[in-house]
């Protein structure tokens, strides 16, 4: 059964020196695919080759792309020295020495914790690019495998509750001709008090015209047939939530077409586990992709 859910996680994150950077995914259940990202303004020039590499390889969801540059705390800082801005420091003491002769000279400390003389050294575009592509590959290969892992259980989950239907209706069956008879007696019993001298034919021909309004046979069948198609698309695999989705709306029409139909307490109570079912197998399936 290969069906993935939309609902999925992962992160990881590489070394790169000074900073690690660091990349995850996460995602719900959506009708279409909703890429949501938050990145370093360092890596904002990525963004659209991100997104659809991601695309690429996400049918449907809302997901969300995260994507930082942290501090790499074990490493040691490589700086390096703004030389411009020393430079135009050093012509502005000269400057302010021509007016102020007595003035304090700069120290070199003075200068080193000057803000923006002292720089990290920066990573180059070029390098910050694959490693990004890189580990998006890896997020991916985790974060699809937990979304696969979500839609197997999903998709056991429906077949069981698939076997529960098949179960409950094949009880249904055998209680539509003893219902009917039942019905039929109480019909005509009416009928006979109603007009005392109606027609025994007519009476037979009337049960008969109601008979075939109350009968199930054609729900049944259809019911069973669209659970085979469940059963088809589960184990075709795929992109199956849409088409599950349908399928789910055609069995609660049965199952309500049925419990509309129904003469008898027992077949009713059997409908209504049958919509309970259907329920609960249509919010396991806005999960699949």
């Amino acid at each position: 059964m290969n069906i993935q859910s939309m609902t999925g996680y992962a992160a990881l994150d590489r070394d790169l020196g000074t900073v690690r950077l660091v990349l995850e995914l996460k995602s719900v259940n959506g009708r279409f695919l909703d890429l949501n990202f938050r990145c370093a303004e360092e890596l904002r020039f990525l963004e659209m080759p991100l997104r659809e590499r991601l695309a690429a390889m996400i049918g449907r969801g809302k997901v969300d792309c995260r994507i930082t540059l942290q501090p790499n705390s074990t490493a040691a800082p490589h700086l390096i020295a703004n030389l411009a801005l020393v430079r135009k420091l050093a012509a502005l003491e000269a400057e302010v020495r021509g007016v102020l002769e007595k003035a304090q000279p700069l120290s070199v400390a003075d200068v080193l914790r000057w803000p923006g003389v002292l720089e990290s050294e920066a990573i180059p575009p070029e390098r910050l690019q694959t490693e990004c592509f890189a580990l998006l590959d890896a997020v991916l290969i985790e974060f699809l495998a937990s979304r696969a892992r979500e839609g197997a259980r999903l998709g056991e989950a429906l077949l069981e509750r698939v076997a529960k239907m098949r179960a409950a209706i094949a009880q249904v069956e055998p209680l539509v001709p003893a219902a009917i008879a039942e019905y039929s007696e109480r019909l005509a019993a009416r009928l006979r008090e109603a007009v005392a001298a109606l027609d025994e034919e007519r009476i037979r021909q009337e049960i008969s015209v109601f008979a075939a309004k109350i009968d199930v046979a054609e729900e049944l069948a259809r019911l069973v047939t669209h659970l085979d198609e469940v059963e088809r698309v589960l184990t075709q695999g795929g992109a199956v939530g849409k088409r599950l989705d349908f399928l789910m709306q055609e069995l609660n029409r049965e199952a309500n077409t049925l419990a509309s139909k129904s003469v008898s307490s027992a077949v009713t109570a059997i409908a209504l586990e049958l919509k309970l079912l259907i329920e609960q197998m249509r919010e396991q399936v806005q999960n699949l992709e």
